[in-house]
């Protein structure tokens, strides 16, 4: 009988302990499938922070460490430092990554180093009870926020791949959602690419996934992949911020 499907390599095959109708299963996926395709499994290292991705160790069968809160893009420079031939990756929320993390993200990011963060953008705290993070919606409810995200006292939410793009050592930056099957494919080539990227050594790369948490939102799977389309997409809008990876070099 022929496969039609199956489960990629470089993921494990044990339950996850995500919420029902959280996307962070289908970027595992996406990555490993991405990781599988290329090759690297068994040269991967995977760096995982505080955050919903606390466990991640326990799904990717590559190579994990664990990062303090919000310093996994310092700790995979450290290992791309010392393994330049491996594949170093970051798997990282919008709280560790845009707010506690901020310094080592865009320091990272200006001096070039060549790693891959996958960034996941669900707008909220999701693995801490649901406060407000920096990509918080204007108006957004949240347990810090229940009338909703004042931009006059707690300022605007941080669109990270247009900061980041600014910065001459990226390479390649884009965003990507996981709400459609035509998105996912979009995703899963997008994180191929940002692999790519890394493994010809053209500096650092980012992939940004607008995701869901139903359980926070307060909706149901569905009703908050709709949510998602309907106020998160106007906001973030999809699509490459940055892309030096046909040029060959980084500017100097």
């Amino acid at each position: 009988m022929a496969v039609v499907y199956q489960r990629p390599h470089s993921l494990i095959d044990v339950p996850t302990h995500y919420c029902p109708g959280c996307t962070h299963g289908i970027i595992h996926k996406l990555v490993a499938q991405a990781m599988d395709d290329l090759g690297v499994e068994g040269k991967a290292v995977g760096v995982a922070p505080v955050g919903c991705s606390v466990m991640a160790y326990d799904y990717f069968n590559c190579d994990m460490l664990e990062a303090a809160h919000g310093r996994a893009p310092a700790v995979a420079t450290g290992l791309k430092r010392s393994l330049p031939d491996n594949l170093i990756f970051t798997y990282q929320g919008d709280g560790d990554l845009a707010a506690i993390g901020t310094a080592e993200t865009v320091h990272a990011a200006t001096r070039g180093e060549n790693i891959t963060i996958i960034f996941v953008n669900n707008a909220i705290y999701g693995m801490t009870g649901g406060q407000m993070a920096p990509t918080t919606l204007p108006g957004q409810v949240t347990q810090t926020t229940p009338y909703g995200r004042d931009v006059h006292t707690a300022g605007f939410p941080i669109r990270v791949c247009e900061m980041l793009s600014t910065l001459s050592g990226v390479a390649y930056a884009e965003r990507v959602a996981v709400d459609t099957v035509p998105n996912i494919r979009k995703a899963q080539a997008a994180i191929k690419k940002a692999f790519t990227c890394q493994l010809e050594k053209k500096g650092f790369s980012i992939v940004e996934i607008l995701s869901t948490c139903p359980t926070n939102w307060g909706l149901a799977p569905k009703d908050a992949l709709q949510w998602l389309r309907d106020n998160m997409m106007p906001y973030y809008p999809l699509g490459v911020y940055m892309d030096r990876t046909e040029k060959g070099v980084r500017p100097e």
